[in-house]
């Protein structure tokens, strides 16, 4: 099978969160010179932008193209959760923290926690309808937005609050309201899943013989 230009970025995309993680694990170490951490800061700032600018790359040469395929389809959002996830937990951990930004674990439980609740309700879906659905809500897109805007903040934070002093409160008020719309993508996700089972269960319903 001969992959599409969008699944080509996108698989590359999954692949490029190798580099980004292991830069991001060594921001902190001791044994490094600052000018090292600073280097691999901005080094893992560069990999998640161009993973970010890919996610929105690969969607429009695939429409753009009409190469919508169920693999790229698949991939994309798997793309999408396992960057997100990762910049999450490493920067609310030590290793990998921007020094004095912090992420709140609160904030990474409530995003995490909808892609776990995601993939609890595809497994459910797919067992009670042997069907594979990807339905994305623009809520879930927005989510999706905000959580990238704010992980690339934060990994620029050092530089751009030597000069914006109220950069802490606007990375606040976004890393909270990334954390809202995640939980709100999370209940229209839920509600639409319930839908989709209901009307399965309609349309595959034994027809009563009256007669």
């Amino acid at each position: 099978m001969k992959l599409s230009l969008a699944t080509r970025i996108t698989i590359l995309r999954i692949l490029l969160i190798v580099p980004f993680v292991s830069c991001m694990l060594k921001i902190n170490d001791a044994t490094l010179t600052e000018l090292m951490r600073n280097t691999l800061r901005h080094i893992a700032t560069a990999i998640f932008l161009t993973m970010a600018v890919s996610d929105a790359l690969d969607g429009f040469l695939a429409r753009a193209k009409k190469q919508v395929t169920k693999l790229g389809s698949f991939l994309d959002p798997i793309a999408d959760k396992l960057l997100i996830t990762c910049a999450c937990l490493l920067l609310a951990c030590q290793r990998g923290r921007v020094e004095g930004f912090l992420l709140p674990p609160t904030v990474v439980v409530l995003i995490i926690g909808k892609d776990l609740f995601l993939l609890i309700g595809f497994v459910i879906i797919y067992f009670i309808t042997s069907q594979i659905r990807i339905a994305p809500v623009f809520i879930g897109k927005v989510a999706t937005t905000l959580q990238l805007s704010m992980v690339t903040g934060i990994l620029i934070a050092p530089e751009v609050s030597g000069f914006l002093a109220g950069w802490i409160w606007l990375l606040r008020l976004l890393w909270w309201s990334a954390a809202s719309t995640a939980v709100l993508a999370t209940l229209i996700y839920i509600r639409n899943g319930i839908r989709y089972i209901e009307l399965f269960d309609q349309n595959n319903k034994p027809q009563t013989n009256t007669r």
